[in-house]
């Protein structure tokens, strides 16, 4: 169910072309701190996946909340939840 709410917050990323030599720059609204850049827009929705996982990490690790993704919803670790 993890990968569930990762595609959910994916779903919902913004990209955007921004002057850099990295031009495409995305990011999940919801996800606070989550964005990423690349060279093509593929690039920068895989980077973006990655950084989706790692905040998932550190915030479980954490103990801190993770938000509610569309029906998707982690509570603790390892209880992943589609309500």
């Amino acid at each position: 169910m993890l990968i569930q709410y990762i595609q959910a917050a994916l779903e919902r990323a913004k990209y955007e072309i921004i002057d850099d030599e990295e031009p495409y720059y995305g990011e999940v609204p919801e996800l606070e701190g989550v964005w990423a850049t690349g060279k093509t827009l593929e690039e920068c929705r895989r980077n973006l996946e990655e950084v989706i996982d790692e905040w998932i990490v550190i915030r479980l690790r954490n103990r801190l909340p993770l938000p509610r993704i569309g029906n998707h919803i982690i509570k603790e670790p390892g209880d992943i939840a589609v309500v």
